[in-house]
């Protein structure tokens, strides 16, 4: 029989609220994120050493801003120079990918987790989760919130305020609620004024 975090990894209806085991690896997180905020910017010995205890996998160059806050940390896989503004909450219920080089603003939401709509199974504790993965080299603007299963790929800007529902090809500049393709953002085109 699987336990409820297997169940929660394998994508299956899992019990959240009540689960022992779940219960204490949140409150271990979150008793990280608390530490993470009181270690001043300029202790960067100390806030690494918070973060490999925190996240699944750190690469070299983690700029990450306190106030955060996840579920767990250990299913948050970051790539390389991944910058994240202040305020943003990741429920990495399932794992959350995020590519080189990829800049979250202030106050996103990436999300995992679905809840049953029947509320007899919502007050069991029940959800389910969905991996997230955000390609390199993305942009994402303030007050994005990304959904449970969603792929953004290589190359993509979220304008701020989006709500990212399904997923995005590489290279587009996506905007609205819920968002949409706004136009292909071209590479190699020379800077805006």
């Amino acid at each position: 029989m699987m336990s409820e975090k297997e169940k929660m990894m394998a994508g299956s209806w899992y019990d959240a609220n009540y689960n022992e085991e779940l219960i204490a690896l949140r409150q271990r997180a979150q008793s990280l994120c608390i530490e993470l905020s009181a270690v001043p910017p300029t202790n960067q010995e100390g806030r690494q050493e918070l973060l490999q205890k925190l996240f699944g996998r750190v690469n070299d160059h983690l700029d990450l801003v306190p106030p955060f806050s996840c579920d767990y940390g250990t299913n948050i896989h970051l790539g390389s120079y991944v910058f994240i503004n202040t305020n943003c909450y990741l429920m990495d219920c399932a794992d959350i990918t995020i590519g080189d080089h990829t800049f979250i603003g202030p106050f996103c939401g990436i999300y995992t987790a679905s809840h049953p709509l029947q509320y007899k199974y919502r007050n069991m504790g029940l959800e389910k989760a969905s991996p997230v993965k955000i390609g390199a080299n993305c942009w994402i603007g303030a007050n994005v919130s990304i959904l449970p299963g969603v792929t953004i790929g290589n190359g993509c800007v979220i304008a701020a305020g989006a709500v990212v529902t399904h997923d995005l090809e590489d290279n587009v500049l996506a905007a609205g609620v819920p968002a949409k393709v706004i136009r292909v953002i071209d590479q190699d085109a020379p800077l805006e004024e």
